[in-house]
């Protein structure tokens, strides 16, 4: 059966956002361990198809993870210490104080107090053996080679993060301010240690993520991952690739990243990541760009490429403002990067995030790049004139969604709606006086939304105090958790019903669409 989509988008499924850190877990903070198959379990049980997380990536200031140390590397907090407890790397006792980090929300300053020690130890442990391999996950020096190319400028540049107390690398003397396999080698002796350890922390990671990305696509399940479009000033990504970014001689920005002020923020948002040089980048056939997504589809099934519209026209903030007003637009790449991207990697399969408030260039270029775009039902009301976010409204070539991590949870917003648009969207989702999500949830997967995706929060039917992250606030962000207990009262209590709207909205993904009629399967063919 041929579709008639002009995307990837080619059946109709259902996916749930959760990030890795939401997770329940017994070590403070979610990661890729049995309770992640367990999560897997239930979407497999609900007939789900994809599972949605945001960025993976070690975190800096804030704990966000669209501001990393690396884009390439994993977050080491995720990794199950579960595990090295079973094969001998940690004691019971190294444990005690993270298993009583509390189950509801991330606690970071005391999980960075706890955490790193007991990897430490973890490393320290197998190095003693002189060992090249952990519980099945593959060789140590085959992991070292396969990714020397990032891995090795990524564990010197958090090695000398610590050497140098913490301090951004733009900080640290001239001599240490760029990468270079000749800096590398002269590392003092605690640097090497380590930079080890780091090493093996990235072998850690990944090797438990292959582990549960095989186990989800044996149950039918794939991962859609996130790539923010900027990096963070102070990462390796930066430090090892000055000649990307717009950058002076010392290191310094000489403007930054940011949005005008939206929906979110009356003065804008100031994110403070370093531009790109797209000319260089142009003149070198995007090389760093495609490897960067070339990486990313090693680890995903799907990417989602956060800020598209940043590839048509991007805000641009003078350096050292104190906040986005002042900025203006710049042109980005354009076609000619997705031109690339789709001679390379031809079977890439990529959502845009293409919120905000933008116009019809973004639009023609996310078409002219065979995107879908996101809609978000609680923009539906009031967020613009158009109303595009009102779910009649929806394309096919789209993904539709009660909320993401950046919005309220949508009993949250169902609660919190101005008098002017509460009854409209009470009777328009038939709400009746309840400010449940289901009857929201319920409406986003019978649109002709490709796919449709639901926040964990909203399939709990959690109220605000459960949102992930307040986009223009610093404090209180990324630490949001759902417990073994809420997971287990949803299964018995709702997965059912998840499952039925499922198949009634045909969002098994078992078939392609097309757009012509033929009798039914079961049908007898008169002979001609």
């Amino acid at each position: 059966m041929r579709s008639d989509s002009t995307t990837w988008l080619t059946t109709r499924t259902a996916g749930v956002l959760a990030h890795v850190s939401s997770l329940p877990g017994d070590f403070g903070i979610g990661n890729l361990g049995p309770q992640a198959r367990k999560f897997v379990d239930f979407l497999a049980a609900a007939g789900v198809r994809y599972w949605q997380i945001c960025p993976i990536g070690p975190t800096g200031y804030g704990d966000s993870p669209y501001q990393l140390f690396s884009g390439r590397a994993g977050n080491p907090y995720f990794i199950d210490l579960g595990e090295l407890f079973e094969t001998g790397l940690l004691v019971a006792a190294d444990l005690v104080e993270l298993r009583r980090l509390p189950a509801g929300h991330v606690d970071y300053g005391r999980l960075y107090e706890l955490f790193w020690p007991v990897l430490a130890r973890a490393h320290d442990r197998f190095a003693a053996t002189e060992a090249d391999e952990v519980n099945g996950l593959g060789s140590l020096a085959g992991f070292r080679q396969k990714h020397a190319g990032w891995l090795e400028p990524f564990a010197d540049f958090m090695a000398l993060k610590t050497h140098f107390g913490g301090r951004s690398w733009t900080g640290w003397p001239e001599e240490f301010r760029a990468w270079s396999p000749a800096l590398s080698a002269t590392l003092p002796a605690s640097v090497q240690r380590d930079r080890e350890r780091h090493i093996f922390y990235q072998y850690l990671f990944f090797g438990q993520w292959e582990r549960l990305r095989t186990y989800a696509a044996e149950h039918g399940v794939g991962i859609i991952g996130d790539v923010p479009i900027f990096v963070a000033l102070d990462s390796a990504d930066t430090w090892q690739n000055r000649a990307v970014f717009q950058l002076d001689a010392h290191g310094q920005p000489l403007a930054t990243a940011g949005v005008p002020p939206d929906y979110f923020s009356a003065t804008g948002q100031l994110w403070g990541n370093p531009l790109y040089d797209w000319d260089y980048l142009a003149r070198h056939n995007y090389a760093w760009w495609i490897a960067r997504l070339r990486a990313a589809f090693e680890l995903y099934d799907i990417i989602r490429l956060d800020h598209f519209r940043g590839f048509d026209t991007y805000w641009e903030v003078p350096a050292g403002a104190t906040d986005a007003c002042g900025g203006r637009w710049r042109k980005g790449p354009g076609e000619a990067f997705f031109r690339t991207l789709r001679a390379t990697l031809p079977h890439a399969r990529i959502i845009a995030e293409d919120l905000g408030y933008i116009g019809p260039d973004v639009v023609a270029l996310r078409r002219a790049a065979g995107l879908p775009g996101m809609k978000i039902v609680q923009f539906c009301y009031g967020h613009d004139a158009h109303n595009v976010n009102l779910p009649h409204f929806y394309p096919a070539d789209s993904i539709a969604y009660t909320g993401t991590h950046d919005n309220n949870t949508t009993r949250g917003w169902l609660e919190n709606l101005p008098a002017a648009h509460a009854a409209e969207v009470d009777d328009y989702f038939q709400l009746n006086g309840s400010r449940s999500a289901w009857p929201v949830i319920r409406a986003v997967l019978a649109t002709v939304s490709r796919l449709a995706v639901i926040p964990m929060q909203d399939l709990l039917d959690l109220p605000a105090a459960a949102t992930l992250n307040r986009p223009g606030t610093a404090e209180g962000n990324w630490q949001w958790r759902f417990t073994e207990d809420q997971l287990a009262r949803l299964t018995e209590g709702k997965l059912a019903t998840l499952r039925q709207w499922i198949i009634l909205f045909n969002r098994s993904g078992n078939h392609e669409l097309c757009d012509y009629s033929e009798p039914p399967e079961t049908a007898a063919h008169p002979t001609p």
